[in-house]
Formats: C-alpha cells, sequence, structure tokens
C-alpha cells in the first residue's frame, strides 16, 4: 500500500469486461491514451482498498482502450472491478498542455475575489460537458460555478491560489 498523497492520480476508471479472458474497457480521464502504452504497474483503487497491479499480454487495445491484468483472468474477476480507479504516479499520468491542471493539484488551493480569500477548492466535478469547480466557502456553504475562462482568472499552483473574476455566480 503505497501512502496517499496528490503525488498519485486517478487516471482511469474500469467499466466493464471486454472479451472473457479477463479484460476490461477502460476510461481515461484525461481523454489522452499514449501514456497508458508505457504502463507496466499500476494502482487499482476498489471502495477502500488499494492493490499494485502488473499488465500482462496486450497492455492496451483501442478502440475502447481495453487492459489486461496480472491475476484477473475470468469474467467474474473482471466484472468485480467495474467502477475502480487506475491510480498513476504524477510522473506517469498524462501530460499536462498549456493551461491545463492536474484536479488533485486543483483541490484545497484557495479562491480569491480581489485581496480576499473566499474559500478554497474542495473537488473538481465533471458536469455535463465541463468541469464545476465545488467552492467551500468561508461561510461554510459549497457552490459550483464552471471551471471556465469566464470564471477563473489567474490559476497559480505555487502560490496555490485561483482567481474569481465574478462574485455574481456565487449568488
Amino acid at each position: 500500500m503505497r501512502p496517499k498523497s496528490s503525488q498519485y492520480f486517478v487516471s482511469a476508471i474500469i467499466g466493464s469486461p471486454f472479451g472473457l479472458d479477463g479484460r476490461v474497457k477502460i476510461t481515461s480521464l484525461s481523454g489522452e491514451d499514449g501514456h497508458f502504452y508505457k504502463l507496466t504497474k499500476v494502482i487499482l483503487r476498489t471502495k477502500n482498498e488499494e492493490t499494485e497491479k502488473e499488465f500482462l499480454i496486450e497492455k492496451v487495445s483501442s478502440p475502447p482502450l481495453s487492459i489486461k491484468f496480472s491475476g484477473i483472468d475470468s469474467l467474474d474477476a473482471a466484472k468485480a472491478l467495474n467502477g475502480a480507479e487506475i491510480l498513476l504516479p504524477r510522473k506517469q499520468a498524462a501530460p499536462l498542455q498549456k493551461g491545463d491542471f492536474y484536479i488533485e493539484d486543483l483541490k484545497g488551493m484557495e479562491v480569491i475575489y480581489g485581496n480576499t480569500i473566499i474559500g478554497t477548492i474542495s473537488d473538481i466535478i465533471e458536469g455535463g460537458g465541463a468541469f464545476l469547480a465545488e467552492l467551500l466557502l468561508e461561510s461554510g456553504s459549497k457552490k459550483l460555478v464552471p471551471f471556465r475562462n469566464e470564471f477563473f482568472g489567474q490559476i497559480d499552483i505555487n502560490s496555490n491560489r485561483a482567481e474569481l473574476l465574478n462574485t455574481w455566480i456565487l449568488e
């Protein structure tokens, strides 16, 4: 078991079985799949359990992406993985493009308006075609704000701050 840390990211979600030999379909959360071709081991998280698994035989086939794991050799074993998360260390996660961020780096980030801290980003949620920043406001309430350039200005990973451009979205 590895220590819990933002140095590991949920990179994909396991879906339904693909064939009868234990392969499973996966959905890459970044939309990019090139980094999967270089992997030999990943951490699987099912509910509260994490285990390291090795890839076997055909590592990745596309489309859809499907992976064969060591010790998962039947349809029933593959079904048991449905919904599990594939965790990767930062150095093996999908590469970032300019203006992209790892969700784990955004969690806990202070949200400022002007020079005032108004809350923190508690999570980033996929919301029907766009990502939503879940903000935990200083008042204790939670608000969802589209994580888009119209609402967020500068995002500074080094200072752990995100600039909210307008407060009307919180009303």
